[in-house]
């Protein structure tokens, strides 16, 4: 029997963490991050988490906190307020073009309520299949080489078995023939978040040496054609991220042959509901997935872990431990790994419980709609 939901009010937290160790890409450098959490809460008082993973600047994807923050306030949750529901897929916003960041967020929170009323996992309701999934690192470009072996160093020794390298132009080739030499059977991938071009693909044929198990989206998002004709002069899996924000465009990464991995984000694709059809669709196309990340706060990790559960998420995943980020993390329990493993929870919903007066502490600015409407920020 379907259980048929209400959400009667909703609230936006923007909230600010410190990272644990600053994180560069070949675009910028940051030292903390501005992410919003959105509750959704039902007529019977229950309670769903989402979370806005997106960047503060607009180098990785065109939205940022700001452009999110209104998205979902003007458009996406007063269309959700009110409206009885008996499965998340019934919230799709799909009259609103993009802003996939923001949508996602109000998706995941959805789900989340939509499991908890249930009382099972997210994991469960998703068709998760695992009790358990094999988490990686990502590392940013570092001052040095011997910095990046360093924390390289450290993350095998926490038992993480992929280890994931940032590239750029000034930082690719030689990097990764050291962390190569001093580590030759790890499981090593790079990306370069679309920062090469056409004319140095030559550069990006001499990865191909290393073994690395993916080179993921050299290129820029909408150039399809060059990561096609990269994957057919490498042996090494192109992976594609920035690429796939539709399901759309991963019909045409398929058809025109410009991946053979895929990186699924919830937060790119729009929520755990086009998630999970991408997952299938690859699955029907023999392409392997692994669950990419955004320096998640505990929301959106636990979201993450849930999706990674899914039968064909056969690589590493970004869903390690939360103390790889942050000191301290929004959710009780915070997310463990052991020897590189992160445990798929099977309590109700997210399985954790956010910290209710950790998230004020830290939050930045607050919006509520329905019954206590209004906005609060810091110092009012």
């Amino acid at each position: 029997m379907s259980t048929e939901l209400q959400v009667v009010a909703a609230r936006l937290h923007r909230v600010r963490m410190p990272l644990v160790h600053a994180f560069q890409t070949s675009s910028h450098r940051k030292a903390y991050l501005d992410h919003i959490l959105v509750e959704l809460e039902d007529a019977s008082g229950a309670v769903g988490w989402g979370e806005i993973a997106s960047p503060s600047d607009p180098y990785y994807a065109p939205e940022t906190v700001e452009t999110c923050w209104h998205i979902a306030a003007r458009y996406l949750l007063p269309a959700i307020i009110g409206r009885r529901w008996t499965h998340p897929d019934q919230l799709q916003a799909d009259k609103i073009r993009g802003n996939q960041f923001a949508k996602a967020g109000v998706d995941v929170a959805a789900w989340a309520l939509w499991s908890e009323a249930q009382q099972l996992p997210l994991a469960t309701v998703l068709g998760g299949q695992r009790t358990e999934v094999v988490a990686g690192v990502s590392l940013g470009v570092e001052p040095t080489i011997d910095d990046l072996l360093l924390q390289v160093q450290q993350q095998v020794e926490s038992g993480y078995p992929r280890v994931k390298l940032k590239i750029a132009q000034d930082w690719d080739v030689e990097p990764v023939r050291a962390v190569r030499t001093a580590y030759p059977g790890l499981d090593l991938h790079v990306d370069a978040n679309g920062i090469y071009t056409a004319d140095e693909l030559d550069r990006l044929v001499e990865l191909d040496a290393f073994g690395l198990t993916m080179i993921e989206q050299p290129f820029a998002p909408r150039d399809l054609l060059t990561h096609a004709e990269l994957q057919r002069r490498i042996s090494t899996p192109v992976c594609l991220d920035e690429s796939v924000e539709t399901l759309a465009d991963l019909e045409t990464a398929l058809a025109l042959g410009a991946l053979r991995v895929l990186n699924i984000k919830v937060s790119r694709m729009g929520g755990l509901t086009a998630a999970r059809v991408a997952h299938d669709r690859a699955r029907d196309a023999g392409i392997p997935v692994w669950c990419g990340g955004m320096h998640e706060f505990g929301v959106g990790r636990l979201a993450n872990v849930a999706l990674s559960s899914l039968p064909g998420f056969t690589l590493p995943s970004d869903v390690s431990a939360s103390e790889k980020y942050y000191a301290r993390d929004i959710v009780e329990p915070a997310v463990t790994a052991v020897g590189g493993v992160v445990q798929v929870p099977d309590g109700p919903g997210l399985g954790h419980q956010v910290d209710r007066e950790f998230v004020v502490a830290n939050t930045v600015e607050e919006l509520a709609l329905g019954p206590e409407q209004g906005l609060r920020r810091r110092g009012d």
